[in-house]
């Protein structure tokens, strides 16, 4: 569930969490060649509520300038001050330079904050190292005024054997506007905690239980039935949580963000940043977001978020607020528990789950991302999340999800391309779980590969519904790759002028398969030349207008 409601959600959701387990079919390899990654500290905490984006006006060189500018189409001849007043706002404009030397830099933040904010022009072609942990984990003061860091071909970067800490943090009421800039290299501290990636899916799924019977040779119909009678069979026990809040204690909706959370940029609650054609790139967090964790408003436009590494959630981007990605690259990112490029929210560790919070993409590119858990491109949790036109491409996850995991979830997706994308797992495109609601318009699952269950799309007491789509060419390919194109059990699929074709599995059906579920075809939809049937539906499923 969302940090930010919809009309139609009754606000007790916000505080009555639904914790019952689900299990999915699924297994776990091993993944050969990743890194080996070091134990794991403390995930972040939850979202912000009421927030709106950014109404800042822009100049006409393209500056972002706050809500504060100036009307230029009033009456020139209204005041005869005015040439003075532009005068200063063109100063203002123009900023402050800042010379290639990082105690200038941040001399020139410290004052920024002290004067109501203001544009920092940094110099051209620099580099400025951070050498310190002067600013409680930060590598430059916390941004607590509207302030503009512009540069070009200029990078701000930790110096490899420094401490650890982060390169910029965006306080409560502060407005971070970064542009022209590469913030690289951040490293904030694991803790000694170790959790495995398996052990949190638990609370989502027993699939490995499942999937070890039906490679020691139980037939999958016969595995499935016994499920259905003991659901909780063969679960693995939840990660261990801290006890509940006693009576009467509030628990604050909007929860601050762990200590080691975002190593290149972190957002707090009530903070706003905007990334406008800049990197964040080769920043490792101990916690969730690598690249940047946002609990508040962000915005990421025209730039690329890469080569970042997240010891829980978010390889490249942690939301758990506000976040909009336009026309950006969020690619080469590595989370070790889910979400390798974006992680709208995070699941149980050692506390509670944290509400993803709403997502919006644009045009944007998920490609090459990965994550030894689940949701290799993008994972969303309790979230809202809506793309258009954009690729989730070759972007891999080791136990479901290679391309997208929704778990309790909201996504509706528009033109929207989940290609060539992989898991050892559930789902070689998409895994749906949990109670979720998804909807893809105009969209293709393609060329996904599975080595279990549901190359292209795996769903599990859920509602997915695709119109005007493709389901072609997916693969469940393992020793025991059932439904190729789609595998649904407990939940409910929808196929509406939509076409799933081509696809591939190793036992029947490489189309479609349902369990205790139903796949509604509508007549303007086909579901063809799929290998080595098309259809099957075991006890308990439906599947309308398909021959095997």
């Amino acid at each position: 569930m969302s940090n930010y409601l919809t009309n139609n959600e009754a606000s007790g959701r916000a505080t009555a969490k639904r914790r019952r387990k689900l299990w999915l079919a699924s297994g776990v390899a091993g993944l050969t060649g990743v890194i080996s990654l070091a134990a794991v500290g403390v995930a972040g905490s939850a979202g912000a509520v009421g927030l709106n984006w950014n109404t800042a006006q822009v100049s006409k060189d393209g500056d972002q300038r706050g809500d504060e500018g100036r009307d230029w189409d009033k009456d020139k001849g209204e005041d005869r001050n005015k040439d003075k007043d532009k005068d200063k706002d063109k100063d203002h404009e123009r900023g402050r330079e800042v010379p290639c030397d990082t105690d200038k830099l941040i001399q020139a933040i410290v004052f920024a904050n002290s004067k109501n904010g203001g544009v920092l022009e940094l110099a051209k072609g620099c580099t400025y190292n951070l050498t310190r942990n002067d600013y409680e984990g930060n590598g430059l003061p916390v941004i607590t005024e509207h302030i503009t860091l512009k540069g070009e071909h200029t990078t701000i970067s930790r110096e490899a054997t420094a401490d650890y800490f982060r390169i910029l943090n965006v306080g409560a009421g502060g407005h971070l506007t970064v542009k022209g800039l590469t913030i690289k290299g951040g490293q904030t501290l694991e803790l000694e905690n170790g959790v495995e990636a398996a052990a949190v899916w638990a609370a989502y799924s027993d699939s490995e239980a499942l999937a070890a019977q039906v490679k020691a040779g139980t037939p999958l119909a016969q595995a499935l039935t016994a499920r259905q009678a003991n659901p909780k069979a063969g679960l693995k026990a939840a990660p261990k949580v801290t006890p509940k809040a006693q009576a009467g204690v509030v628990t604050p909706l909007v929860q601050q963000p762990e200590e080691n959370d975002g190593a290149g940029i972190l957002v707090q609650p009530g903070g706003t940043a905007e990334i406008l054609e800049s990197e964040v790139v080769l920043n490792q967090s101990g916690g969730n977001g690598g690249g940047v964790a946002n609990f508040g408003t962000t915005k990421i436009w025209h730039s690329t978020v890469a080569r970042n590494t997240a010891f829980f959630f978010g390889g490249g981007v942690f939301n758990a607020g506000l976040l909009k990605v336009e026309e950006s690259k969020i690619k080469d990112n590595t989370a070790v528990i889910g979400g390798g490029g974006i992680s709208n929210g995070a699941a149980r560790i050692f506390t509670d789950d944290v509400n993803g919070g709403t997502v919006e993409i644009k045009k944007g590119e998920i490609s090459d991302n990965e994550t030894l858990g689940f949701g290799g491109g993008l994972l969303d949790i309790e979230g809202n999340t809506t793309a258009y036109e954009t690729k989730f491409v070759s972007n891999t996850a080791v136990l479901a999800g290679g391309g997208l995991v929704a778990a309790d979830s909201q996504l509706n997706l528009h033109h929207v391309a989940i290609e060539k994308n992989s898991t050892a797992g559930v789902g070689g495109g998409v895994a749906i779980v949990f109670d979720s609601a998804v909807t893809f318009e105009k969209s293709s699952i393609k060329d996904n590969t599975a080595g279990f269950f549901g190359g292209g799309l795996f769903n599990v007491g859920s509602v997915t519904t695709l119109r005007d789509s493709e389901v072609v060419g997916n693969r469940a390919v393992g020793p025991i790759g059932v439904g190729g194109g789609i595998f649904n059990i407990f939940g409910e699929v929808n196929l509406s002028k939509t076409t799933v074709a081509h696809n591939f599995s190793t036992f029947e059906p490489g189309g479609v398969f349902s369990f205790f579920g139903e796949v509604n075809v509508d007549e303007k939809s086909a579901i063809t030349a799929n290998r080595p049937t098309n259809c099957l539906a075991i006890p308990g499923g439906t599947i309308e207008n398909c021959f095997a």
